[in-house]
């Protein structure tokens, strides 16, 4: 390996000192070779070159195809290979895979998100890699951990249809896949996490170790909340739009321009205040809504009240009023609105990256760290086969 995560460590901690933490790359000194496509498998390699590793993307002739998806797909490349090296090579020719081994012997992690059976036939299966290279942490990002449907093909609407979240999400018999990709991003991140925990591990017994990483698995953890109160209850909740609430407002409303705006009162507090600001005093004294599971009980009477009452006020005059009394309340957003949103354009909210010849701005890391933000020092999209030069000659 190129260097041992104790020097990177070590490395780190001087760098920290005279620059603060929030200056350092904290994987900066590890090297990662990422074989994947599609979301999972380059989100982990992401998240891990955000955070300083030095992130090699393994791309066959005529690069990724995510790179020339549209639409809805558009985002995919741009979004999760911010940061990375590119390599282009035919894996399935004995000179390419050469070329790959050579890096692997470089590398403190591969990443990788392809078939099992691939894998086998083209030598990288994990237990063919651990032979080959004992210190090196594979990252084997699958649709399913070991087990009845481990040679399953899932994406993650597939995952989110198994695993009830469609069921949780969309009305009863309208199941929906949630709004975005979170399915394959969080998985990427279990697998950065597992990666990063890994290198520790390492350290104290200077071994690698094989990971897997399961997209069912990381949508049935996120689903977990409702499997437990079933358990603990025997009782099903209905999907989330039917759902049986625990608070007395938690709701949509339209404001006076049609603006829709979601307010919620989930405290005594946050009830006392919200009828004060809406002039709504008469509710405080009535006494069918004197506790708070009176006031859940009532919903079906009070809901009406509080929407009349939202409607014939501004957004802008509500949000104001609620800021001020600590009430939480948001307007309903599109993603493009984003770009005009105040505090996603606060310094170091958005970064801007460079897609042949083309920017765009996306955020970072939710992280601060001793109230800095984390700087990534480079975010910009390689070209295909961009640094073949730079690890291989001829």
């Amino acid at each position: 390996m190129r260097t041992s995560f104790a020097v990177s460590l070590q490395k780190i901690e001087s760098v920290g000192r005279e620059r603060g933490m929030s200056a350092a790359r904290p994987l900066e000194g590890v090297r990662v070779v990422e074989m994947s496509h599609m979301i999972m498998g380059p989100s982990c390699g992401m998240f891990l070159a955000f955070m300083g590793a030095e992130v090699i993307k393994i791309e066959p002739p005529g690069g990724d195809k995510t790179r020339d998806l549209s639409g809805m797909g558009r985002g995919f490349f741009p979004t999760f290979n911010r940061g990375k090296k590119s390599v282009s090579l035919d894996i399935k020719k004995p000179e390419d895979r050469e070329k790959l081994h050579r890096l692997l012997a470089t590398a403190d992690v591969f990443v990788e998100n392809f078939r099992d059976e691939s894998l086998e036939k083209m030598g990288l299966a994990p237990s063919q890699l651990r032979e080959r290279y004992p210190q090196m942490i594979l990252a084997s990002c699958k649709g399913f951990l070991h087990g009845p449907y481990e040679t399953r093909t899932a994406m993650d609407e597939v995952v989110q249809m198994m695993t009830g979240m469609a069921y949780m999400t969309g009305p009863t018999g309208r199941p929906l896949r949630i709004g975005s990709s979170a399915n394959d991003i969080m998985a990427g991140l279990f697998g950065a996490f597992a990666v990063v925990s890994t290198l520790l591990a390492r350290e104290r017994d200077g071994e690698g170790h094989a990971l897997r990483i399961g997209l069912f698995e990381n949508c049935l953890f996120l689903v977990s909340q409702h499997m437990v109160q079933f358990d603990l209850e025997g009782k099903e909740e209905p999907p989330m739009p039917e759902r049986n609430f625990s608070w007395a407002v938690y709701d949509i409303f339209e404001t006076q321009s049609g603006k829709q705006m979601f307010v919620s009162a989930v405290t005594e507090g946050h009830w006392n205040s919200l009828c004060k600001i809406l002039q709504l005093e008469n509710l405080l004294e009535d006494e069918r809504l004197q506790t708070r599971p009176d006031q859940i009980r009532a919903r079906s009477w009070t809901l009406p009240i509080f929407a009349e009452a939202i409607k014939q006020q501004s957004f802008e005059s509500l949000a104001r009023e609620f800021e001020a009394a600590g009430l939480s309340f948001a307007p309903i957003a599109r993603p493009a609105e984003m770009y005009d949103d105040p505090h996603v354009n606060r310094p170091n909210g958005l970064f801007e990256s460079v897609d042949g010849g083309q920017t765009f701005r996306a955020p970072g890391l939710p992280i601060e760290i001793d109230g800095d933000p984390f700087l990534p020092v480079q975010l910009d999209l390689p070209e295909i086969g961009q640094h073949n030069d730079e690890f291989f000659e001829g």
